[in-house]
This record gives structure tokens, sequence and C-alpha cells, in this order.
């Protein structure tokens, strides 16, 4: 008797095994230490950052930057630079500032109404370096044809 799988299953075994290959070459190490130079130095963020629920959170965002990254490298393989790859995934990279955002401001003490727009520019710049970061290791995978 046969297993029938669909093309969906197919793809999404292809994707999350590439996730992992990725994934690999990122370590916890680096992620702590972009939340502690991004967030660790404004008053709000450090007060935020003591709680490792919202630590994690953070780190979860920024795994779900780096991925997206990953996965749109294959334009900037085939010769499309940086800027108009970034076009192309314009509101998944803006759901995870957002999202990021409004999970600083949700669990924070209330201090954030003046300072909530550097906290934003924070929060676009945190996602951006680990899009970028994602970006160029998939486009190097690609050129090692480690895809």
């Amino acid at each position: 008797m046969n297993v029938i799988t669909t093309f969906k299953d197919k793809q999404r075994e292809k994707q999350i095994k590439y996730e992992r290959s990725v994934l690999k070459e990122l370590s916890i190490n680096k992620l702590k230490e972009r939340v502690k130079h991004y967030f660790g130095s404004t008053r709000i963020a450090s007060s935020l950052i003591m709680n490792t629920g919202i630590e994690e959170a953070c780190y979860d965002v920024a795994l779900e930057a780096f991925l997206l990254g990953a996965k749109f490298s294959k334009f900037g393989y085939y010769g499309e630079n940086m800027e108009d790859v970034k076009k192309r995934c314009h509101f998944e990279e803006k759901h995870l500032i957002d999202t990021l955002y409004n999970f600083l401001l949700y669990w924070g003490n209330g201090e954030e109404g003046t300072l909530s727009e550097s906290l934003f520019y924070m929060c676009e710049q945190y996602i951006h370096i680990w899009w970028r970061e994602g970006f160029e290791k998939g486009e190097r995978r690609h050129k090692l044809r480690l895809h």
C-alpha cells in the first residue's frame, strides 16, 4: 500500500529541511548579544529585557526575520540587489516589526508613551539586521549550492 502525499506536504517538508540547515549557522550567544545591544541600552527596554519571556519573544522574532531573509535570498543569488528583494517581503517584515513593537508596548510599564517612536525605530533596526544576516547567509548557501 502506498502513502499518498500532496505537493503542499512535500513543499513544507523541503522548507523545514532548509530552515533547519540555515539555523545551524546561528548561535544563541549572538542572539543574546544582539538583544542586549539593541534593547539593553534604553531605560524602558532594559527594564523589559529583565523578564525572560520578553527576551525569548525577541529571540523568536529575530529567528523569523533571519529565516525570512534566508528564504528571499534566492532572488539575490539570481541577480537582484538587496533593496529590491527587501521590497518583495515588505509586508512580512513590517508584520514582524509591528509584532515586536506591540509586544514590547504591551508588556511595558507605561513609560513608553514619550519614547515609543525611538522604541519603534529600535525594533525596526533589530528586524532589519536579522533579515540582512539571513539574506547574506542564504545567498552564501546558494552560491555554495547548499540549498
